[in-house]
């Protein structure tokens, strides 16, 4: 007698006769009613493959200490809005972040903690991983001290788009504190944390700290790992470090970089981390030449205030550090933002919104919890994406079935050109310097501003700092000098896995300065 196998719903469907149709016509295929039936008929074995392997144990990240959810924090607690939620997370008993706590951009995966992305989409999500950074970041002896807010799904360069309402600047409250990763400079800037470890697709790590007066580095593209992470375009991604020196910057991309094993497409093997904090300190520069990017202060929206104290703040490593300072030019990095917009938006809706914030076509890590949540979260919800992700969306979109994804692919090749054009120049010089914002940090808007007024602010500020989100260049924005009350960033940017020198550069700036943004 057979033995009884009670009834089990399987977890891939064999696709009705109406929904083959459906596929077919969605791909412009036309079938006739019998060979919709065929098709389907077809279909039976190779379902069965999908129903097999998820009798499968996954692979996924390690998860190495242990730890409460945490918490969201009231609005008494909480005034700038720069949480999304707090922890205490414990990690190694010993090493190089031993003692400091360190918040994570909410696009990093920390396992048993909420997670949103800035979108209402997304909330209620809870990994089951901690991203490659975190157990990093524990491994070294850090606390991780919880999760910061950032724009809808980073779609922004200021702090008016997050889903939780926007982030206030520490310096002035009624002003944006750059985006995306808003919340981690705000904690970094008034020394809620020591530490933050911030994303970085178009400049939103050296954005918000430009606003906020603190430092913030986009490594070398690949230096750090992007594990775990929420992906918006593989080649634009970066985790880094956002910190109120440059020493703990040091530090933090000391304990973080390096390769991962495979797990992240945008490593090479070759790719190692250094020790960054033992190559900071030095006399002068004088073996040091810092090239004045032209194109870099000519913006169309340039401030000539922001224009002056950059200056004066390279001005001031020529006299009293001895850098040899030179004028440089790169009439392609006026292209730059557009490379890099050709680029984002097909991908950052393959990857991102279609891709479930994972993408395809790599052997890395798939986070499949995240791409389930992102997948129901769109399906049910796409209205409440925010103006920045809708446009974002559909640009991609329309560029992908209209013109056939070529402009992505003409943008990737160009992107090859740009890295090129300032490499020529990195033969001459050792760091080129401009202002990472050409003009002074905005107001927020009003509660009835336009959703073409809303956008038209949201990447208004990415001119100096996206073309090097399509190159890959290290940079890293230091404060210069402040307006009305608001700081104002110098971006350093250096050779490709150069980030001794351009830490050790910024280090010596920094020690010139006899004030300090938040004493």
């Amino acid at each position: 007698m057979a033995s009884y196998v009670p009834y089990s719903s399987p977890p891939v469907r064999l696709p009705s006769l109406n929904k083959t149709k459906e596929l077919a016509q969605r791909i412009g295929i036309d079938l006739s009613q019998d060979e919709v039936a065929e098709y389907r008929d077809l279909m039976k074995d190779i379902i069965g493959c999908y129903n097999e392997i998820e009798k499968l144990p996954e692979i996924t990240l390690p998860v190495k200490y242990p730890r409460l959810p945490g918490y969201r924090p009231t609005a008494e607690e909480n005034p700038l809005n720069a949480w999304y939620w707090k922890t205490d997370i414990k990690g190694a008993s010993e090493g190089l972040l031993q003692g400091k706590r360190i918040a994570m951009k909410d696009t990093i995966a920390v396992s048993g903690v909420p997670m949103m992305g800035g979108s209402w989409v997304m909330e209620g999500y809870v990994p089951e991983f901690d991203a490659t950074v975190v157990t990093r970041v524990l491994d070294a002896g850090g606390t991780v001290a919880g999760k910061a807010v950032c724009e809808d799904w980073c779609v922004s360069g200021v702090s008016y788009m997050a889903a939780k309402g926007p982030t206030l600047n520490p310096c002035v409250n009624t002003h944006s504190a750059g985006g995306s990763s808003s919340g981690c400079a705000v904690l970094v800037a008034k020394g809620e944390v020591d530490m933050a470890i911030g994303g970085d697709q178009g400049g939103s790590i050296r954005l918000p700290a430009s606003c906020c007066g603190i430092v913030g580095l986009k490594p070398t593209h690949g230096l750090v790992p992007y594990t775990g992470a929420q992906a918006m375009e593989p080649t634009n991604d970066h985790l880094g470090p956002m910190t109120r020196s440059v020493k703990d910057c040091a530090l933090l991309l000391e304990a973080i970089a390096g390769y991962d094993d495979g797990l992240d497409q945008r490593q090479n093997p070759t790719i190692v981390g250094e020790k960054y904090s033992d190559s900071l300190e030095c006399e002068n520069l004088k073996n040091i030449t810092i090239g004045l990017l032209e194109e870099g202060f000519m913006q169309e929206d340039k401030d000539f205030t922001v224009n002056s104290i950059v200056k004066s703040a390279v001005s001031e490593m020529s006299t009293l550090l001895l850098a040899k300072i030179v004028d440089v030019s790169v009439p392609l990095h006026n292209q730059g933002k557009n490379i890099r917009w050709c680029m984002a938006h097909q991908g950052i809706s393959d990857t991102m919104l279609r891709g479930g914030c994972v993408g395809s076509g790599h052997k890395g890590f798939y986070s499949t919890s995240m791409m389930d949540a992102v997948g129901r979260g769109l399906q049910s919800q796409p209205d409440d994406l925010s103006p920045a992700v809708k446009r974002v969306w559909m640009l991609g979109e329309y560029m992908k079935h209209e013109y056939r994804g070529r402009f992505y692919g003409k943008a990737q090749n160009l992107r090859r050109l740009l890295t090129a054009e300032y490499d020529k120049v990195f033969k001459k010089v050792d760091i080129i310097a401009m202002p990472t914002i050409p003009f002074k940090t905005p107001k927020l808007p009003a509660k009835n501003t336009s959703v073409s007024a809303l956008l038209k602010e949201a990447g208004r500020n990415l001119a100096n700092t996206s073309p090097f989100n399509a190159t890959g260049h290290p940079a890293l924005t230091i404060n210069a000098g402040f307006i009305d009350g608001l700081p104002v960033g110098m971006m350093l940017v250096g050779r490709m896995f150069d980030e001794k020198t351009l830490l050790k550069v910024a280090y010596a700036y920094e020690q010139l300065q006899q004030y300090t943004v938040f004493p």
